[in-house]
């Protein structure tokens, strides 16, 4: 199998495996117990914060657990909006994850004002709009720090400059970025920020919100006293554990692997551009998350190439795993100015800290000729 969707997910490192695996056979304690059981799974959980927080360049007490990177984005969102009654304005990006697109709309039928930044074609987002759209009502500003479709790489610190001067807050999604790239929530001058432990070879099912100290913010959950009490309900434990040993795992080697996988995914593009005609790169050249590529194949619909791997049992994406179940044109590439021609030829590549060498020459030994047979097939004229 050769797997090349890790924007989607990613397998699960072995060291994670099997440290989670002690607190899915044996440390069953409450993390709320008083008594030692309790007590020593509460000790691990926080020991996961700490390394989480460190890097992201926070505190211990600014990092919040929740149940994946969708919940910490409606977290985020929704908290800063409720704590915000007398300011009903929003700010986000067009090309934001359907975790924020869809919490928008929803604020949208509550009576929340909601402005869409467009981008340029390579998905980065217009600052002189943003600019000229903030107004004293905004209460916040939700830009993503990487997209997960082009890879481009937001300017989130000049989005912040312009917020503060208004002292507005800011979010960033920053689930695809987190472990790809160095985040350091203070030079970034964010306020909230979400990541997700199966984008980084973590678990499913387990995801954390930055929030800074001091910012004003409602709980998404009630009920218990979890989370200093911003989210209620007993912790997922094994998950938590497996977040800090993912997030471990990448400090650890992050160097090596970033390398890696820079060189791999060159490999990608140049295997590409040199041996498929009528095919063109979409996102950033340079500003961008390496391990992303995004392809528009002309002529072709990209998912016949995506089944066509698949018989070979290699694994691509059309787009954001979230909609992909849809038959809509992806609203980034609709952003971007992609025709719908062209957005309906477009693959998502996304590489991973465990890919290897030959699972790049086995893609490129048969996706050259996948294309060119379907494009023999194909009815529509290139």
């Amino acid at each position: 199998m050769v797997y090349l969707d890790n924007n989607a997910t990613t397998p699960l490192d072995p060291a994670v495996a099997e440290k989670m695996s002690l607190f899915l056979k044996e440390h069953f304690g409450n993390p709320s117990s008083l008594y030692p059981i309790g007590r020593a799974v509460k000790d691990v959980v926080t020991q996961a914060r700490e390394t989480i927080a460190q890097s992201l360049g926070a505190i211990r007490t600014e990092i919040f657990f929740t149940g994946s990177g969708t919940e910490s984005d409606n977290f985020a969102i929704r908290g800063v909006m409720d704590a915000h009654p007398d300011k009903n304005e929003l700010i986000v990006s067009k090309i934001e994850h359907p975790a924020v697109i869809e919490t928008a709309n929803y604020l949208k039928k509550k009576g929340i004002t909601v402005k869409y930044v467009p981008v340029d074609s390579y998905g980065t987002i217009d600052l002189d709009f943003l600019k000229n759209s903030i107004s004293e009502r905004t209460a916040l500003i939700s830009i993503m720090h990487a997209n997960n479709e082009l890879g481009t790489i937001q300017p989130i610190k000049d989005v912040v400059n312009l917020a503060k001067d208004k002292g507005i807050l800011v979010h960033t999604d920053a689930v695809q970025s987190f472990g790809k790239i160095d985040i350091d929530v203070k030079k970034l001058g964010v306020d909230l920020l979400s990541i997700s432990a199966h984008k980084i070879n973590g678990p499913k099912g387990v995801g954390a919100l930055f929030i800074k100290k001091g910012t004003p913010i409602y709980p998404l959950i009630y009920g218990g006293a979890q989370e200093r009490e911003m989210r209620a309900g007993t912790e997922n434990t094994s998950g938590i554990v497996g977040f800090g040993e993912a997030v471990r795992q990448i400090q650890e080697h992050r160097e090596t692997d970033n390398k890696k996988v820079e060189h791999l995914a060159s490999k990608l593009k140049q295997g590409i551009e040199e041996n498929i005609p009528k095919v063109k790169f979409n996102g950033h050249e340079k500003n961008r998350i390496h391990g992303t590529l995004n392809f528009s194949f002309y002529g072709l619909e990209a998912e016949a190439i995506l089944l066509a791997l698949a018989t070979k049992e290699i694994y691509v994406s059309t787009g954001s795993a979230c909609s992909e179940d849809t038959e809509e044109v992806s609203h980034v590439l609709n952003a971007i100015g992609l025709r719908p021609e062209e957005a309906r030829g477009t693959l998502r590549i996304s590489l991973g800290r465990l890919n290897t060498e030959e699972d790049i020459d086995t893609f490129l030994d048969e996706l050259p000729e996948i294309v060119h047979k379907l494009r023999e097939i194909s009815a529509i004229s290139i």
